[in-house]
């Protein structure tokens, strides 16, 4: 019997790395996944949002655990602060998904990341949510985004590390180069 040496780099099991990627070259359809989530209004500026199960390799995976989500507004705009507002989740959304691709990519490259830290901040104008400006936009005017990275690596290894995360997440890639989103509505009963 052959034993495989897991090898562990950034939390990340570079064996079942591997796997996966074989598996995902050698049947592409291995790689298609459909995230969800079920919301319901509260009241107010209260939502949430239940995730159970996600759709992966043509079958139904259902998460170890429920996770729910909560978003809420401030109290200066008409909130009850019970929870981060929606662009505020965008955020904390774009923050861990670069982190995570980064960190994943530097492990495949052999790179051990020691420590990651960022700070995001973006800019809205209310005008547009409140429909009083059309020509501005309703979501984020612009988004910053700021990496803290610590890794044994030169200045030209840590400029690499640190455009793995743009270059690879799909919730960086999902925001800069937009995505379709299809509404439809019906009625409850």
């Amino acid at each position: 019997m052959q034993s495989k040496l897991a090898t562990i780099t950034n939390g990340v099991d570079l064996a079942r790395l591997t796997d996966t990627i074989k598996a995902v070259k050698a049947s592409p359809e291995l790689g298609y996944f459909q995230f969800r989530i079920q919301n319901t209004w509260i009241d107010g500026s209260e939502n949430r949002s239940e995730v159970e199960s996600f759709g992966a390799a043509g079958k139904e995976i259902q998460h170890q655990t429920g996770f729910t989500l909560l978003a809420d507004e401030p109290d200066m705009l008409l909130g009850n602060d019970r929870a981060a507002n929606p662009v505020e989740h965008l955020l904390h959304a774009l923050a861990s998904c670069v982190t995570t691709s980064m960190v994943y990519h530097a492990a495949a490259r052999g790179i051990a990341v020691e420590q990651v830290e960022s700070t995001l901040e973006g800019t809205l104008d209310l005008r547009g949510f409140l429909g009083i400006a059309p020509h501005i936009r309703n979501g984020y005017q612009d988004i910053h985004l700021k990496l803290r990275i610590k890794a044994d690596i030169t200045d030209e290894q840590l400029r690499e590390l640190s455009s793995l995360g743009p270059r690879f997440s799909p919730v960086y890639d999902s925001i800069a180069r937009g995505v379709p989103i299809a509404v439809s509505t019906e009625r409850i009963a």
